[in-house]
């Protein structure tokens, strides 16, 4: 702000070119503020646009709006326009700003507003992605049963075979049920903040409630599911969100382990965080893969996936869950050894780790 207030001196010493009552509407905005004297001298600079990087020693930095100001003092007409500067040192990218620049009267004085929509962008192309993504998703389950149902018509004299398409068709039908009801909790995930009205949860409970939701396809596989889970852990959140994060997880764990196998599920408080950690005996994740596994729709093994049902969203829903609730996940995996999912979430302060008696 020191800047800004040397440069509002500046102005008034100067015979009133801006007038003090222009100078405290320019500061109300929101968006990054500078007036330019012909020359381009910088007469006044708001605070956001001291932070923003759009200037260095009272003279402006980018080649962009150069050109977009020259223009405007040529045609005398305002100008608006993407500008691209550097974010901060080499390797920590670039910010999109929306700026417009514009004369005010006859003195050759012009108004630059600048705004960062590198968020905006980045949200947008996220979107346009996701709804690329669905689309290609959707298109398998869709397709498959439209030549199912052809099938099963061109089958109509052989029972036998139109039970088995009838039964394909079910199994592709649950599919794209499945598919549809996860595209629906994601993007519930990215629209809400599980924090706006957080209810204190305990973590044990959460878990409990996963474990038996995934019950019947644990028992169905022979697999078992060990709890230790002697902490009582309350975080700040939403208790359905936690639940759906540890159940994906849970199920994750059991589609890619061999039958009879065992899924390990342990909780301890470190610090002023609660970890969860779900191991399981499956088939492991291959290094190279490790860093993708947490995006939408990539899937290690498309043809299991295709065969346990899985969609390739359960664990960028839990992603999004834990990072919603100010927590992470990583996960350790060797293949043939099995894999780890590591959950961190920050408990409540002052609130005691140690379950009660019963």
């Amino acid at each position: 702000m020191g800047l800004a207030r040397r440069r509002l001196n500046k102005v008034e010493d100067s015979g009133g070119i801006l007038p003090r009552a222009a100078m405290d509407v320019l500061e109300t905005l929101d968006s990054s503020v500078i007036v330019l004297a012909p020359g381009n001298s910088i007469l006044y600079a708001s605070a956001p646009a001291l932070q923003i990087g759009l200037m260095t020693d009272g003279r402006l930095l980018s080649e962009e709006l150069l050109a977009l100001i020259r223009v405007v003092r040529r045609t005398d007409q305002s100008q608006e326009g993407n500008i691209e500067i550097p974010r901060g040192p080499v390797g920590e990218g670039i910010k999109n700003l929306l700026v417009k620049v514009t004369p005010l009267g006859k003195d050759g004085l012009v108004l630059i507003l600048a705004d960062d929509v590198s968020e905006a962008d980045r949200i947008d192309n996220v979107r346009r992605d996701f709804v690329a993504n669905i689309s290609h998703e959707l298109k398998t389950p869709i397709g498959a049963l439209s030549i199912l149902s052809e099938a099963v018509m061109q089958a109509s004299d052989d029972p036998a075979m139109v039970r088995h398409f009838a039964n394909k068709m079910g199994e592709t039908a649950n599919r794209l049920t499945e598919l549809v009801q996860q595209i629906i909790s994601l993007s519930r995930l990215q629209d809400t903040d599980p924090l706006t009205d957080a209810l204190p949860v305990d973590i044990s409970s959460v878990i409990e409630t996963a474990v038996a939701q995934s019950q019947t396809n644990s028992e169905a596989r022979g697999i078992s599911i060990s709890l230790d889970s002697e902490t009582y852990a309350p975080v700040l959140g939403d208790r359905e969100q936690l639940v759906m994060a540890l159940h994906n997880l849970i199920e994750n764990a059991i589609n890619y382990s061999p039958d009879k196998t065992k899924v390990a599920i342990s909780t301890r408080a470190i610090d002023n965080l609660v970890e969860i950690v779900v191991k399981d005996q499956g088939i492991g994740i291959a290094e190279r893969e490790q860093l993708r596994i947490f995006e939408r729709f990539y899937r290690v093994d498309p043809a299991r996936s295709r065969e346990t049902g899985g969609t390739g969203l359960g664990l960028s829903i839990v992603k999004h869950v834990v990072a919603n609730h100010g927590g992470d996940v990583s996960v350790w995996s060797q293949i043939g050894e099995g894999s780890s999912f590591t959950l961190r979430l920050p408990l409540i302060k002052n609130e005691p780790t140690t379950k009660e008696p019963s």
